[in-house]
């Protein structure tokens, strides 16, 4: 059984853990869900260790104040687990209204998140976040890059500052 924080976690209930503090916007809880050698993955941050995805959630719950969602486990045994979720929020960077619909997937080990992917139509997504200019060109790797680059550098941002 993996320790975290004081408290021992069944694997069984980290998936739900996990999303409940997402909906409580508690990233705290949610960084314990992870194990030290996380990796995460979505169309916008392609690429993060366990520190990064820790800060990640951070910054997004921190600054967004209007996030809601829904979600449902799927499936999750002690090795892994699928789960969709649905994210209602405004893109601070527009003020536009988003509803996300993301499929997440999980690798487990010792009880804790070891990998974590987030599949979601990023065309989708741009089309209600950037208006028309992600309607138009949301499908191309120009505003793909775009977005990942303003993200990857306001991660950075974040992680310098300190707590």
């Amino acid at each position: 059984m993996a320790q975290s924080s004081g408290q021992y976690l069944q694997p069984m209930n980290t998936l739900e853990r996990f999303y409940t503090a997402l909906q409580q916007h508690d990233w705290k809880t949610m960084g314990d869900c992870y194990h030290e050698h996380a990796t995460f993955s979505d169309p916008v941050f392609p690429d993060l260790d366990a520190a990064g995805v820790k800060a990640m959630w951070k910054m997004l719950l921190t600054s967004g104040t209007d996030l809601t969602l829904e979600f449902k486990v799927l499936e999750q045994n002690t090795t892994g687990g699928k789960v969709h979720w649905d994210a209602y929020y405004t893109f601070s960077r527009t003020g536009r209204k988003v509803h996300n619909s993301i499929d997440a997937t999980f690798t487990l080990k010792d009880g804790l998140i070891r990998e974590h992917k987030d599949d979601f139509s990023f065309w989708r997504w741009s089309k209600q976040a950037l208006g028309a200019s992600g309607l138009l060109l949301g499908w191309t790797p120009l505003v793909k890059n775009k977005v990942r680059g303003t993200a990857a550098n306001n991660l950075r941002k974040a992680m310098a500052t300190p707590s």
